[in-house]
């Protein structure tokens, strides 16, 4: 999600996928994690959730990576509380 030319806006960009399953989760924030250290040399500032891994919250400043647990991507809704950011669908 663009949100770049929303005012007030937390960040730049959300990235927003879910998982399965708490461990499947968890598994997607660490490879996240692991990745943009390793090729890009930058580390999250802040990463929330890993504990229950129902949300797991990596954030870059510019950039917040959410991943989810279906039911709670169903509940918190961010595409919906965000509709006015522009988007890009990418399918797995």
């Amino acid at each position: 999600m663009d949100l770049s030319n929303i005012e007030d806006s937390p960040t730049d960009y959300f990235i927003i996928c879910e998982g399965e399953s708490t461990t499947q989760v968890k598994a997607i924030s660490n490879n996240i994690y692991k990745r943009v250290k390793d090729e890009m040399n930058i580390k999250s500032s802040h990463i929330e959730g890993i504990r229950d891994s129902k949300w797991v919250l990596l954030d870059y400043f510019d950039t917040v990576v959410h991943i989810f647990y279906p039911e709670t991507r169903s509940f918190y809704d961010l595409e919906s509380l965000w509709s006015d950011a522009s988007t890009k669908e990418i399918e797995s």
